[in-house]
């Protein structure tokens, strides 16, 4: 296995690494949350030659890239983007959570955009509803930017240290320590996904009972 991780050519991680947070960026649910993790942990090993501020530097551009990307698809085809994306991705996407991060978008502005990176199921949404949206580009620019490097730099720095230690204390059970480090890094996430889970299930919810609300009154008038 170490002489395996010593084949591993530095340049191809970092690509990997920024091209999946990238891609997710642009609203394609795919894992780029994990497979930082697993260029984070390949940074931690000594027989290697991967360095974590490369791996960082890349996601943070893939985050900021792919973000803007998905801004400009956003703010030029709108909510039929949101529609293509539900039909071609029906497990990731539903209506109740897109009217849910809209929601959450237009109250929030800025701030949603930033605190969105560090939750998966809002991240993907991030650049194409901001677009949609309108936001004005320089604001998003700038949230955009400055949540990516607390998410990527902080996943990054965070996972390898951990598996550092883990390899310096554990010694030669080091890969339950890696594996320890997986956990840790996507735990936040999870936890946080399992809420917004739960916040969409009551917003809709809601929504549904102030419709019912108003078809009432329509009727009764």
């Amino acid at each position: 296995m170490d002489h395996w991780l010593t084949t591993i050519p530095p340049m191809a991680v970092y690509l990997i690494a920024g091209l999946a947070v990238g891609i997710e960026s642009l609203g394609v649910p795919i894992p780029g949350e994990t497979i930082l993790v697993a260029a984070a942990i390949l940074s931690s090993r000594h027989e290697v030659a991967i360095s974590p501020h490369g791996i960082a530097i890349a996601a943070i551009l893939g985050a900021v890239i792919g973000d803007t990307i998905g801004y400009t698809i956003g703010r030029r085809y709108g909510q039929r983007l949101f529609g293509y994306l539900e039909r071609r991705f029906p497990h990731h996407f539903s209506r109740d959570l897109v009217d849910y991060a809209e929601h959450v978008f237009q109250r929030w502005g800025m701030l949603a955009v930033f605190v969105g990176r560090f939750i998966a199921l809002l991240r993907i949404f991030a650049g194409p509803l901001s677009g949609s949206l309108k936001m004005h580009y320089p604001r998003f620019l700038l949230a955009n930017a400055s949540g990516a490097i607390c998410w990527a730099g902080g996943t990054t720095y965070l996972v390898y240290y951990v598996g550092k230690a883990a390899e310096e204390y554990l010694k030669s059970f080091s890969y339950v320590g890696l594996g320890l480090a997986v956990v840790i890094g996507l735990l936040g996430s999870t936890v946080l996904r399992r809420k917004l889970e739960r916040n969409v299930k009551v917003f809709a919810a809601q929504r549904a009972e102030a419709e019912a609300e108003q078809a009432t009154r329509q009727t009764a008038e």
